[in-house]
């Protein structure tokens, strides 16, 4: 397809970028350690540590694993953490450290988390006590041999720290009883880092940085392969879009970092600025949420369509002070126009849709930061991204013509985690990706999704994918067959809802 979109892009944004400008995310890390050492990289819970703070723990982080844990250039490390500022550190230090990180969603069930084990092949992992007891029921069938337990006030503090984690323990009681013989808590591995010497690994843009766990049509959830040079790229691509300035942004991260469109969008994105990410720890709990809103200036917010409409449906969400807000971006899920409407309404910021999904780091296409109302698309192609629209004979369509959105560019994925003949599936010989969404492209290069060509249930930003569901009740011996399916839902997008045939009348 001819780049129309072209001549829809802001004055002066690139058709293309350059993915091979930096070496690896950690020589990107690298400049923003020299050009912003001092400026607040990440805050939580009331505590904020700097470019230069996350640069020493990071490197201690590296040399614990490297010293103690022995773990070598390539090896794949687990990090099952949600927003706390133990999840930079340990992201960084294990960069440093030479390995791929998987990141584990921590609300894993424990079949869940197996696979994911197994599948990736991690001796290591670092995860929250609060998740301990899931971790228990599945190492010893796992490679795992080195494990991390980090505590929510590890980071905040000797006092704070210890008053924070005793109300989450013996007060809230949020942490299930668990069992993990010869696991070291997190603060005495960062201390023990800081008695050795790291290594620093030596790092390409060939050498794969993440293992991003995500499905497809099969429900088998399949370890996507993302280089240092995938994730550079998006971040580069994002970055000449955003047009936000360097050393004075203040981004919420709302979404977990775990989550590809977070990872990239907010951590990365942010970190090349010399931007601060305040990380919410609990975003579900929307009046402590909108009193952390009230109380910072920020530049910068992503979400998930039933994040904004959660907010605005708070009473006080109108008394924020909103005259910084530059940027609002919403992606992991189709955003409402009424959501979108009332969004710029209150805040005076439009908020833009954008597109990707994890075989593409994740960011596709975005609309314009000049866009003044919702315009029911998904934007433009992003800079040295390239489309094509393919009838069902895989031939490509006329302008205007639905069927699948196909893709690529320097931030497509090189395949998936072991599994050739998935990877087959999706990558075609040409490294063009089928994203298995339908979709359409206007005369200006706008495109619109029209309808999902996979099975996928999406549920307010997350893959839920009906085989998974289906495999676990027809386990129930009062359940003959059953069938999921995605039904529209007001709060998350996508419900799921199942039909049952019964085994038995009672």
């Amino acid at each position: 397809m001819e780049p129309v979109w072209y001549k829809s892009y802001p004055k002066g944004m690139p058709h293309e970028i350059d993915p091979d400008a930096y070496s690896s995310i950690l020589s990107l890390f690298d400049r923003s350690i020299q050009m912003f050492a001092d400026r607040p990289a990440f805050m939580s819970t009331g505590k904020t540590i700097t470019y230069q703070q996350l640069d020493q723990q990071s490197t201690q982080f590296a040399a614990y694993l490297q010293v103690k844990c022995g773990v070598q250039k390539g090896d794949r490390i687990a990090i099952m953490m949600p927003n706390l500022l133990q999840y930079p550190i340990a992201l960084f230090g294990a960069f440093k450290a030479g390995c791929t990180v998987v990141n584990v969603n921590p609300l894993y069930k424990p079949r869940e988390l197996e696979h994911q084990l197994i599948d990736s092949g991690a001796e290591t992992i670092v995860i929250l006590e609060n998740f301990g007891h899931v971790l228990q029921e599945v190492i010893d069938k796992t490679s795992v041999r080195n494990v991390v337990v980090a505590h929510i006030g590890d980071c905040l503090g000797t006092l704070k720290g210890a008053l924070v984690n005793t109300v989450v323990r013996y007060v809230k009681k949020m942490v299930p009883a668990y069992h993990l013989e010869d696991a070291v808590r997190w603060n005495d591995a960062v201390k023990h880092g800081a008695s050795v010497e790291l290594t620093r690994a030596e790092l390409t843009g060939e050498d794969i940085a993440f293992l991003q766990y995500t499905g497809g049509t099969t429900g088998v959830s399949k370890g996507v392969v993302l280089t240092h040079r995938n994730m550079l790229a998006n971040l580069q691509q994002a970055h000449a879009w955003v047009d936000l300035q360097e050393g004075v942004e203040l981004v919420i991260t709302a979404l977990p970092l775990y989550h590809i469109f977070s990872l990239t969008a907010n951590c990365l994105v942010f970190m090349y600025l010399g931007g601060c990410n305040l990380l919410i720890l609990n975003p579900r709990d929307i009046p402590a949420f909108v009193k952390t809103l009230s109380q910072v200036p920020f530049t910068s917010i992503t979400g998930v369509n039933t994040l904004f409409k959660a907010l605005m449906n708070h009473p006080k969400f109108d008394a924020i002070d909103f005259s910084r807000l530059k940027l609002t971006l919403g992606g992991g899920m189709a955003v409402q126009k009424a959501v979108a409407d009332q969004w710029k309404s209150v805040t005076g910021c439009p908020l833009l849709e954008a597109y990707g999904l994890t075989e593409a780091s994740p960011a596709v296409t975005v609309n314009p930061l000049h866009l003044k109302d919702y315009n029911g698309s998904i934007g433009l192609p992003l800079p040295s991204t390239h489309i094509q629209i393919r009838d069902e004979d895989g031939k490509e369509c006329e302008l205007g013509q639905v069927g699948e959105l196909c893709v690529k560019g320097p931030q497509v994925m090189s395949g998936y985690w072991n599994r050739p003949d998935e990877t087959e599936i999706v990558l075609d010989k040409d490294g063009w990706l089928m994203t298995g969404d339908m979709a359409q492209v206007d005369d200006d290069g706008y495109v619109y999704i029209v309808s999902r060509k996979k099975d996928m249930i999406l549920v307010s930003g997350f893959n839920v994918y009906p085989n998974e569901i289906e495999d676990v009740l027809v386990k129930h011996e009062g359940i003959l067959e059953v069938a999921a399916i995605g039904v529209e839902d007001e709060q998350s997008g996508e419900r799921v809802k199942c039909c049952v045939v019964k085994h038995d009348e009672s």
